[in-house]
């Protein structure tokens, strides 16, 4: 019997086999590292504000209430951007709306460069961080060329160098202020971006619309977005989960810097930055909590890491006076947030490969909602209870983490 028709340049030919669908390009090691760096280099320009606040005010001539909205405008755009940008990945050819997003991060970050006044400086930070998402269509770029069994190991990399860019940021943008003043570090970001964009436009291949149906309208893809969070229980629960894990951690990311300034301690803003640092070794947490999910073992990553999350604030109260009791608690907090993180992540891409932007459009959402509860929650709860207080509501935020993994797991079994 013959084969079906297929059709090739408008015209029907018979007898032909059905084309296969191609395979998707090989993920080398190279294309992973480039991603990754790409992924460091777009957040780290969300972060280069945040020590040198006191430099820009002085320069800038503005208050410290302007000041602020610095660091506020960063976390504000790059919010927006998650949730109005980061959805067309699913609608838009991926190489060309990642490649667009880095140029217009350069873009942007040369306005701030040369802002002449804390307005536009404040409104090339919004912009630079709206565009600065790019990252977050990379990480669900490499998911789907990364083969089954080893996607987990490949997002905890690409992501650990979102978490590599936001530490290195901090302390790369105080480096280089006392070489040529605080532009400088967004001068260099700015090349640095415009470079990567190329680089991306050259190495990443090119894939169709994960959508493979008619493109929808803008505001169906926002909704849709929002339905997804709607449909998908494990998705509601696994952002949940993540973001009460990020708030714990942003708790600590807070008072830290509050508590090393005070005796018995009294560092310096520089020696409080290179503390910081410990948070890389949280990058390994990641890269492990991968390869034991590629194995299968991701509902014991997100238990045993939501435990440890909980268990790092006790040695955290313990650091109060202790500076190595202090850096045990930062380094099991970070390896326990990221390890979690990726757990999480590889549970929300498995459901909906076509919608796989969207599914990260929302997770990462809620995510950095429960990022940014937690830091403002610290400042208050310092102000009134101290290091204590803190604590205490760090490991709440960490015990809810758990409870919720737990409810999921029960929920599950239950079926």
């Amino acid at each position: 019997m013959a084969s079906s028709a297929q059709r090739h340049h408008g015209t029907r030919h018979r007898d032909v086999p059905t084309t296969a669908p191609k395979p998707l390009p090989v993920l080398g090691r190279g294309l992973v590292a480039l991603m990754a760096v790409a992924a460091g280099l777009s957040a780290a320009g969300n972060y280069f504000a945040q020590p040198l606040l006191d430099v820009i005010r002085a320069d800038l001539h503005i208050g410290v209430t302007a000041a602020g909205l610095i660091v506020t405008a960063a976390q504000a755009g790059y919010a927006l951007g998650l949730i109005l940008l980061v959805p067309l990945g699913d609608v838009m050819e991926r190489r060309r709306l990642a490649v667009g997003l880095f140029g217009l991060t350069a873009l942007f970050l040369l306005l701030t460069a040369t802002a002449p006044s804390g307005p536009l400086l404040i409104a090339g930070t919004a912009l630079t961080a709206l565009m600065s998402v790019g990252a977050q269509i990379v990480v669900p770029f490499a998911a789907t060329l990364a083969a089954p069994a080893e996607r987990g190991r490949i997002v905890g990399v690409v992501m650990s160098g979102v978490l590599l860019g936001g530490l290195v940021g901090r302390l790369a943008s105080g480096a280089l202020s006392e070489l040529g003043g605080w532009r400088t570090a967004y001068w260099m970001n700015a090349l640095l971006m415009a470079a990567m964009a190329v680089l991306l436009h050259r190495n990443l291949p090119r894939l169709p619309r994960a959508s493979a149906t008619t493109p929808m309208p803008y505001g169906g893809l926002l909704r849709s977005t929002l339905a997804l969070l709607r449909e998908e229980p494990l998705l509601r629960m696994r952002s949940a989960v993540a973001a009460f894990s990020m708030a714990s951690y942003s708790v600590q990311l807070t008072a830290l810097a509050f508590l090393l300034a005070r005796p018995p301690f009294g560092w310096n803003a520089a020696a409080i930055g290179l503390f910081g640092l410990l948070g890389v070794i949280g990058v390994v947490g990641m890269n492990v909590a991968a390869r034991l999910g590629d194995r299968g073992r991701v509902q014991l990553v997100s238990g045993v890491s939501a435990a440890l999350l909980t268990l790092s604030w006790p040695l955290l109260l313990a650091g109060e006076s202790s500076p190595l009791w202090l850096a045990v608690g930062v380094i099991s907090l970070n390896v326990a947030q990221q390890a979690g993180l990726n757990s999480c992540q590889y549970v929300i891409y498995a459901l909906r490969p076509e919608a796989r932007n969207r599914i990260n459009s929302g997770f990462m959402t809620v995510f950095f909602l429960g990022g940014a509860a937690g830091a403002a929650l610290a400042s208050v709860v310092w102000s009134h209870a101290g290091w204590t207080g803190v604590c205490v509501l760090g490991g709440s935020l960490a015990v809810g983490s758990l409870v919720l993994w737990v409810w999921e797991r029960v929920r599950v079994r239950t079926r």
